[in-house]
């Protein structure tokens, strides 16, 4: 295997400052394999077969029981944290039900009848891993109540849309599952990189179907290192799939392992994490706070796009309004929610965006459809809006 001399997709900037203290924190392809299954949503086959079929791990009699989280609907809204483009590996597999894979459990979320959230434990090696790991992955160790507050005292329409919009959490992801997601995501469209999404998981171990969908362990690297350009580009990635197959060399490449090198970054500061995720291919400012953000720990990471930029300009800096988005200015975006909401500026500006999305805006009040419909006028369908698929500035 030659070596990939990996560019850097961003030049040096200014450290992005450190936050004032906030609110606190109480706490392929097609398979031989038996143990793999082709994903329906795949239109084309690749031609490699993995070479060492992995066996899923053994797994442990699981009565199908919904099990209270005892987390409250303030805390935690499914609705507005699932389908907001966060992540892409959990469906609506019923109206009222999302599941998804963490590492190798397959787990249903749904709100009962009081609004709190239960799980179910479709598949998984350890029930009370299972549980932990969906603890971990759901952040509950951060109050979105706490934090809030603290947001409402300084921000009168953060308070008036936390009214509507409650429980709108920031996930905590696996670094792996989230950089690949987002190389997917850059200048795409839900339903695109969801097919996306859909196929490289489907190179993982397959867990079972829910509703409808199948669902697979997230492949490790080696998996991944299995396919080639060529078949990425085949399934529809374009110019996308250079950048899979390059980062996933990289992070072969690192000393003591790509996963534990991923891992160590949610140790470092946000300046030295956005540098070190755009030595990979394909990742730029914009994607590298994405992953920070959804999966690094680093809680005042601010992707910007045109729509965070929009609304920056409307209500934090609104000199800058009708000036062109650059990389210079996406500074004085991040600096401004910074100032504005601290530690925690990520978790606020994720509610502000999710309000700017259209399948949102159904559920506020007029007073807000009208004032932003006739401010933002060219805000895309829902369907194309997310995070790291903005257009106006690099990824």
């Amino acid at each position: 295997m030659h070596s990939l001399k990996l560019p850097r997709t961003m030049k040096r900037r200014r450290p992005i400052p450190q936050p004032p203290s906030t609110p606190p924190t109480p706490t392929l392809l097609k398979t031989l394999a038996s143990n793999s299954k082709p994903t329906s949503n795949s239109s084309k086959k690749p031609r490699i077969l993995l070479k060492t079929p992995q066996t899923p791990p053994p797994t442990t009699p699981i009565s199908p029981k919904w099990v209270p989280l005892n987390i409250a609907k303030s805390e935690l809204s499914l609705a507005l944290t699932f389908p907001t483009g966060q992540t892409f590996r959990w469906k609506q597999t019923t109206p009222l039900q999302y599941t998804g894979v963490i590492g190798s459990h397959l787990i249903s979320l749904k709100h009962l009848q009081n609004g709190n959230v239960a799980y179910l434990i479709h598949q998984s090696p350890s029930e009370e891993n299972a549980r932990s790991a969906l603890l971990d992955f759901l952040n509950v160790g951060i109050s979105l109540s706490e934090m809030w507050e603290v947001f409402k005292a300084s921000d009168s329409r953060f308070a008036e849309l936390a009214q509507y919009l409650g429980g709108a959490r920031v996930l905590r992801q696996d670094p792996l599952e989230c950089l690949i997601q987002f190389l997917c995501s850059s200048n795409n469209n839900i339903g695109r990189i969801t097919k996306m999404v859909d196929f490289v998981s489907s190179l993982g171990n397959y867990l079972g179907s829910i509703g409808g969908f199948d669902f697979y362990e997230f492949p490790s690297l080696d998996r991944l290192s299995m396919v080639s350009e060529e078949d990425f580009r085949e399934a529809g990635f374009g110019y996308r799939a250079k950048y899979i197959i390059g980062t996933v060399k990289a992070l072969q490449s690192k000393s003591g392992g790509g996963i534990e090198w991923l891992a160590s970054l949610r140790e470092m500061d946000l300046q030295e994490v956005v540098d070190a995720l755009s030595t990979l291919p394909g990742v730029g400012p914009k994607v590298a706070a994405c992953i920070a953000l959804f999966s690094l720990d680093q809680h005042h990471a601010i992707p910007v796009d045109t729509h965070v930029w929009q609304i920056a300009t409307r209500y934090l800096i609104p000199e800058l309004a009708g000036a062109r988005l650059t990389p210079k200015l996406c500074s004085r975006v991040v600096d401004a929610f910074v100032s504005k909401y601290g530690k925690y500026a990520g978790w606020a500006q994720t509610l502000l965006f999710i309000a700017e999305l259209p399948s949102q805006k159904t559920i506020l009040p007029p007073k807000f459809r009208a004032t932003e419909e006739n401010k933002d006028t060219n805000i895309k369908a829902s369907t194309t809006v997310t995070r790291a698929s903005s257009e106006g500035i690099a990824p």
